[in-house]
């Protein structure tokens, strides 16, 4: 979501068994793909240090069991491990969102 306009730029799942963490994760390489694809060079906000910390290290560190019901989302996951590993990554791109400070991170869509 922009946050300074409102607009939903993409939108994805829910998937079955998933979690807030990998939620957050696979939107986070998703933007960072957005970008590369239109030239764009703005941060991208996450609430959840999770997320940024795996986006930083190139791999999800989920302790969620696969499953036939969320096969999905580990392929998911795994192509945007590959991305990450496959992509240079600015140290100021993915940054945590302020929660205290500017509210609930929009693209939460208020589930929090």
């Amino acid at each position: 979501m922009n946050t300074g306009t409102s607009e939903q730029i993409f939108r994805a799942g829910p998937y079955a068994e998933g979690t807030n963490n990998i939620g957050e994760f696979l939107a986070i390489v998703h933007a960072l793909t957005w970008q590369v694809k239109h030239n764009v060079h703005v941060p991208v906000y996450s609430d959840s240090e999770n997320a940024i910390s795996w986006i930083y290290t190139g791999e999800c560190k989920t302790r969620l069991k696969r499953s036939s019901k969320n096969a999905i989302l580990f392929a998911l996951i795994r192509s945007a491990e590959n991305w990450l590993a496959e992509n240079e990554l600015p140290e100021d791109r993915v940054l945590k969102w302020d929660t205290g400070l500017w509210g609930e991170n929009p693209a939460d869509f208020g589930r929090k």
